[in-house]
C-alpha cells in the first residue's frame, strides 16, 4: 500500500469524481483487450522468437497505461507512487528482464484485466445514481434534501475506485520497507562520510591553529627561561609574547568547539542560537522559530548548521539585501527554511558547503532541497524527522 496522507484519501466532489468513473468503462475495454491480445499472441509465438518482442512490447503497454491509470486515481485525490524497481542501465536483454521479473508488472496486468468488469460496475452505478439525483431534484415530493445522498454515493465510489487502483498500482509494503532500507543505508554510508570529514577538518584546524600556537608558546617560554637571568628585559618580552599567543590559542580552541556543538545552542535552544547567528550575517535577516516541544539535539545541531552554512552562503555570494529562516515543528519533523533575494544559481556541489549539509541532514533520514533558479529567490530548506 502506498503512504498516501489522510487529506489525499479525502471523498472527490461529485462531478470530478463522475469525469474519472465513467471514462472506465471504455478504458477497461481498451487496456482489457490490448494487454490480453498483445500477451496471448506473444505467449503463443514464442516458441519461434518472434513473440518475444511482442511479449516485451505487451509489458511494455502495461506500464504505460498503468501509468495512465495512476494519474486517474490521482484526479479523485488517491496519489500513487511508482512501484518498480530500478531498471539497470546495461542491455536491452537485461533491462528487459528486468521489466518481466518485477512483480509491480504483474499487478498493473493484472488491474488492466479487472478494470473490465470493475469499469462495467462503476459505470452502471454512476449514471443510475445520477438519474436519481434528478429525479429528486424533479419530483417535489422526494425533496432536494434527498438528492444529496446519491451525490455522497458517487464522492464515495470515486474514493474507492482510487483505492481499489492504489491497492494493485501502487508499491507493496515490502517494497516500501526495502526502499526505506536502501535510502537508510545510504543515508549512514553518508553520514559516515560526513563524519570522517568532519574528524579530518577538526584535525587540521587543530594542528594549523591551535596546535602551532602552544608549539610557539613552549618555544617563546623556553627562550624566556634561556634569557631570564642575562637578559630579563628581553625574557619579559618574550613571556608576554607567549602569553598573547597562549590567548589567541585558547580562542581558537574555543572557536573549534563553538563549531563542534555551540554552548548557546545547548544552553537556550534554537531560537537563541539562529539569532546569534542572523546578528552576524552583515545584511538584515528575519528569524521566525516555532519547534516546541525541543526536538533532539542532533536535530538541533543540523538545523543549526544548516541555517549557518545557508547565511555563510547569502553574505558571500549571493548579493542579497535581506534573508528570512523559518524553522517549524510539523508533527514528528522540523522543517527548515532559509531564504533570500539573491541573484540565485546556488546548487549542492560534490564537495561544496552545501553538499556536506545534505550529507549531515541524511546522517538523522532527513532531506536537504536547493532551490535556487538563476535571478533567485533561493531557498534552502531541510526536513529533519524527530523520531527514527
Amino acid at each position: 500500500m502506498t503512504s498516501s496522507t489522510t487529506e489525499a484519501r479525502q471523498a472527490p466532489n461529485a462531478l470530478v469524481a463522475t469525469a474519472c468513473l465513467l471514462p472506465g468503462l471504455p478504458l477497461g475495454i481498451v487496456w482489457f483487450v490490448l494487454t490480453v491480445l498483445l500477451l496471448v499472441v506473444g505467449v503463443g509465438t514464442a516458441v519461434v522468437w518472434v513473440g518475444l518482442p511482442i511479449f516485451a512490447f505487451a509489458l511494455l503497454t502495461a506500464r504505460r497505461a498503468a501509468e495512465l491509470e495512476r494519474r486517474r486515481a490521482r484526479a479523485v485525490g488517491v496519489l500513487i507512487p511508482s512501484p518498480y524497481l530500478p531498471i539497470p542501465d546495461d542491455t536491452l536483454v537485461r533491462r528487459w528482464w528486468a521489466r518481466t521479473t518485477d512483480s509491480a508488472t504483474w499487478r498493473d496486468v493484472l488491474y488492466l484485466v479487472l478494470l473490465f468488469p470493475v469499469g462495467i460496475i462503476e459505470f452502471v452505478f454512476t449514471v443510475a445514481l445520477w438519474l436519481l439525483t434528478l429525479v429528486a431534484i424533479l419530483i417535489p415530493v422526494v425533496g432536494v434534501a434527498l438528492a444529496r445522498l446519491p451525490r455522497g454515493l458517487i464522492r464515495g465510489l470515486g474514493l474507492a475506485h482510487g483505492l481499489f487502483a492504489e491497492s494493485l498500482l501502487g508499491p507493496t509494503r515490502a517494497s516500501l520497507l526495502s526502499a526505506r532500507a536502501e535510502r537508510l543505508q545510504a543515508s549512514r554510508a553518508r553520514g559516515v562520510d560526513a563524519a570522517e570529514a568532519e574528524r579530518r577538518r577538526i584535525e587540521r584546524d587543530l594542528h594549523d591553529g591551535a596546535q602551532q600556537r602552544l608549539v610557539a608558546v613552549a618555544m617563546g617560554l623556553g627562550r624566556a627561561r634561556a634569557k631570564l637571568e642575562a637578559e630579563p628585559e628581553a625574557a619579559r618580552a618574550l613571556i608576554n609574547e607567549a602569553h598573547a599567543d597562549a590567548k589567541l590559542a585558547i580562542a581558537e580552541l574555543r572557536d573549534l568547539a563553538r563549531g563542534i556543538y555551540p554552548s548557546v545552542l545547548g544552553d537556550r535552544g534554537l531560537d537563541a542560537a539562529l539569532s546569534s547567528l542572523a546578528a552576524k550575517c552583515p545584511i538584515p535577516v528575519e528569524v521566525t522559530v516555532e519547534v516546541e516541544p525541543r526536538p533532539p539535539a542532533a536535530v538541533e545541531s543540523t538545523a543549526y548548521f544548516t541555517v549557518g552554512e545557508a547565511l555563510t552562503n547569502v553574505a558571500k555570494y549571493s548579493g542579497a539585501t535581506r534573508a528570512e529562516v523559518t524553522v517549524r515543528r510539523v508533527e514528528d519533523k522540523v522543517i527548515v527554511e532559509v531564504t533570500d533575494d539573491g541573484q540565485g544559481g546556488a546548487s549542492a556541489k560534490p564537495g561544496g558547503g552545501l553538499a556536506g549539509l545534505a550529507d549531515r541532514a541524511a546522517t538523522i533520514d532527513g532531506v536537504l532541497v536547493v532551490l535556487s533558479p538563476l535571478g533567485g529567490p533561493t531557498v534552502i530548506r531541510a526536513e529533519l524527522p524527530c523520531v527514527w
